[in-house]
């Protein structure tokens, strides 16, 4: 055989370590595991165990019987943490949002159940108005519809001090009012809640993904106009640090990006920039995408749905909040 013809052949072929699912699992440089996840959940204060949400093919609502199952079954899986959102009985909800303050209302019900029958499931709360107002947005608005800012952010910080006395172990502002952040870490400080977390959606837009979740919570027909006043636009990557920096800066101890899979390039802009806890959220329109092609054959859902969550890895995300997670977990067990 001549020297040439030796020559002529690639001294590295990379297909090497792709041969066998040994050598791949071995040298696969993100690995995911049941400990990325946040199980996201809806809740609600019905007497039916289980309600189905017609855009999330999978995803059922669940009243505190089956969210304390939840809990139990994530503690089981390895799943650290679930992150739960209510659906509200409409004849609760009011332009102010008041019974997001209410002590003995569905949410810290079921964080005081959950916490009880799982001590050792982290319980992640969202801090915002929009499940319980009546006009579906984030905080309260004037009579032009436009959400009041200083005004909204002082009701969500005694939501935030309830659910914190109720044992949620994280409170998860997602109104993306200004200021927010340091006014809930004083007003916990103040309380005595010095270990209760903030995960801050920092890096939240204003975005096309959400509709599946605003059924869920019963929000999308109420909603009067849109969330571009305060959610960011979509357009934007530079602001997404700048509001990221804000609210380090101002005490949060985890930050979001959301949406997720299109939002990328934010996660790993920020999980590069400041070196904090970055978590991803799929959400609902992702899922609900996902679900929709796998139910007409069209996708593979198991495998798309771990690919996506090793893409979130990939991009740097510390973990992952997915209504997946529970399939995720078995799949991974």
């Amino acid at each position: 055989m001549s020297s040439h013809f030796l020559q002529s052949f690639p001294a590295s072929r990379l297909r090497r370590l792709r041969q066998s699912g040994w050598i791949r699992s071995m040298t696969a440089e993100t690995q995911v595991s049941a400990a990325d996840l946040v199980w996201s959940i809806i809740i609600h204060d019905g007497s039916t165990a289980r309600s189905p949400v017609a855009a999330m093919p999978g995803v059922d609502r669940l009243n505190i019987d089956e969210a304390v199952k939840a809990a139990q079954k994530a503690e089981a899986l390895g799943i650290p943490a679930i992150a739960m959102f209510p659906h509200i009985n409409p004849e609760l909800k009011d332009a102010d949002g008041s019974e997001s303050l209410n002590p003995d209302g569905l949410v810290p019900t079921a964080i005081r159940a959950m916490k009880a029958a799982a001590p050792n499931v982290g319980i992640i709360c969202d801090v915002a108005l929009d499940p319980f107002t009546s006009h579906g947005h984030d905080g309260l608005i004037d009579s032009a519809g436009y959400v009041l800012n200083d005004e909204t952010t002082a009701i969500l910080v005694e939501q935030a001090l309830m659910q914190g006395r109720a044992g949620a172990d994280i409170v998860a502002p997602s109104d993306m009012m200004d200021g927010r952040i340091g006014a809930l870490r004083r007003g916990l400080e103040k309380d005595g809640q010095v270990n209760t977390m903030i995960l801050s959606y920092a890096a939240k837009y204003a975005s096309g993904f959400y509709g599946p979740y605003r059924e869920a919570i019963g929000s999308a027909t109420a909603l009067l106009g849109d969330k571009k006043t305060y959610q960011q636009d979509p357009a934007n990557s530079d602001e997404a640090l700048r509001e990221v920096a804000l609210d380090i800066q101002e005490g949060a101890d985890l930050v979001m990006v959301k949406p997720g899979l299109p939002y990328l390039d934010i996660v790993r802009r920020v999980s590069e920039t400041f070196s904090v806890p970055t978590l991803a959220f799929q959400v609902s329109g992702e899922y609900a995408m996902i679900q929709a092609a796998a139910q007409q054959g069209w996708i593979d859902g198991p495998r798309v749905m771990l690919e996506t969550i090793t893409c979130f890895k990939r991009a740097g995300a510390s973990g992952v909040v997915t209504y997946f997670a529970d399939k995720v977990a078995e799949t991974l067990a």
